[in-house]
């Protein structure tokens, strides 16, 4: 899960050098925390937050698979 996040963040963003993600995983639940650049940050956001949610979709429908939920979370 980790690898799709950053393989997607790092082909939005300007500075992909400067994307963080960290996975915390649980019994049922996997967060993903991603941190940008902040002048990269509405790119990965998009407008009206349709690019985050579409990659929540995509780590949903990946999820499912493994029977985990997954829950993205982008942080400043």
């Amino acid at each position: 899960m980790k690898e799709l996040v950053e393989y997607i963040a790092k082909s939005l963003v300007d500075n992909p050098s400067k994307v963080d993600i960290r996975e915390v995983e649980g019994e049922k639940t996997t967060v993903i925390e991603l941190r940008v650049d902040q002048s990269d940050l509405g790119k990965v956001i998009g407008k009206q937050g349709r690019t985050a949610r579409a990659i929540r979709t995509l780590l949903n429908a990946a999820g499912i698979k493994k029977g985990k939920r997954v829950v993205l979370e982008i942080l400043e």
